[in-house]
């Protein structure tokens, strides 16, 4: 039998702890307030987060699948169109698509960074006999970012909205420009395990068109702008005035626990390297967050029991891309040949501990182990 997990994936009581007094102190202010739906924590928060990003706007929702879903409505995206995105993702950025009525278009990923593929982008548009295409939906996995310049420049030349999947990449950018400011909207998630995580769920849409910021706001709350009064058919998505008062608390420290996730990769790779195991690698301008901190092996699932019985918890993001799960089965890839590349990721790759509040000697614990491993039988070389 498997020891208890004694070093977990992901820490949320942990990161809680870190933060008590502000937090504590945060939500006895929300609770005392006596307004608890999108009060002056939500508005405040609104505009903390769009200043740390560089955005105009910031709207708050319940989630960040509610993210994307509102998002794609705002812009006009709905029954009829097709939408771009990737099949190695959380199922949520492919369930809010449908959401929100679209068709999603599955393509591939690029071997090194697990993001879009832009090479199979193009030729998914060009190639593309389906539903009218309206939206890319780039997904920033695992803290890196998806190759937004080249992203950008291709949703312009066929007149494609982009929007931005932001859920695991909170303060990632390309160059001095961060993630979230380079699509026409983008869609964060702040749950617990996110790089900036509520206590609970919660999400946010980012725009610097104030046309589209205020649709959104409309259709988070039934399409109101004026009380009971709905102009437009809309939604019940808003973020709760406790989480957004948790996040305030969190915000200033986000760059910060980046910095230590960095580090912690830093050391993981540093004892590593030697292994025949593949390791992450930040692309050239990119700075990468480390939501994940990602291996490969053709022996995942060898590795991941090796360090559970030694009380190591390690996930596995994720086991089947979208494609292959029984309730989206029947979707639209952009290639008859399939999406190789996200179905070998998702036999290979396995994500080692990597949060703000992992220790020196517990970062140390969990490359020995895998050291270890890769010194047995079970880690003969890839």
């Amino acid at each position: 039998m498997a020891n208890p997990l004694r070093i977990l994936p992901g820490d949320p009581k942990a990161s809680y702890l870190a933060h008590k007094a502000e937090i504590d102190d945060a939500v006895s202010r929300a609770i005392q307030s006596g307004w608890y739906i999108l009060g002056t924590e939500v508005s405040s928060f609104e505009r903390e987060f769009a200043a740390y990003l560089g955005a105009a706007e910031t709207i708050g929702v319940g989630s960040g699948t509610e993210a994307i879903d509102l998002a794609l409505r705002t812009l006009g995206v709905g029954p009829g169109d097709g939408v771009v995105t990737v099949s190695h993702t959380a199922v949520a950025t492919v369930a809010a698509i449908e959401l929100a009525g679209a068709e999603p278009l599955l393509v591939d990923i690029d071997a090194s960074t697990f993001t879009i593929d832009v090479r199979s982008l193009e030729a998914a548009i060009a190639g593309h006999r389906g539903a009218p295409l309206k939206a890319i939906v780039p997904v920033h996995l695992y803290g890196h970012p998806a190759d937004m310049p080249a992203i950008v420049e291709i949703a312009r030349r066929h007149r494609l909205f982009v929007i931005e999947d932001c859920a695991q990449a909170h303060g990632a950018a390309i160059g001095s420009r961060k993630i979230g400011t380079w699509g026409d909207v983008a869609c964060f998630s702040f749950y617990p395990t996110k790089n900036l995580g509520a206590l609970g769920d919660g999400g946010a849409i980012v725009t610097d068109n104030p046309e589209w910021a205020a649709r959104a706001r409309m259709l988070r709350q039934y399409g109101w702008r004026e009380r009971y009064i709905s102009e437009i058919a809309g939604l019940n998505t808003r973020l709760d005035e406790l989480q957004a008062a948790v996040l305030r608390a969190k915000l200033p420290y986000l760059d910060r626990e980046n910095a230590r996730r960095r580090e912690i990769a830093a050391r993981y790779t540093a004892a590593l390297e030697s292994t025949p195991l593949c390791l992450p690698r930040a692309a050239p301008g990119v700075t990468h967050v480390y939501h994940q901190y990602t291996v490969r092996t053709p022996y995942r699932d060898e590795l991941a029991d090796f360090l559970k019985d030694r009380g190591i918890g390690a996930g596995i993001l994720y086991p089947l891309p979208v494609h292959l799960q029984a309730a989206y089965r029947d979707r639209r890839l952009a290639a008859s040949t399939g999406l190789p590349e996200s179905e070998r990721v998702c036999r290979e790759l396995l994500c080692l501990p990597v949060h703000p509040q992992l220790t020196d000697p517990e970062v140390a614990a969990v490359a020995a182990q895998v050291i270890a491993w890769c010194q047995t039988a079970a880690g003969r070389p890839a």
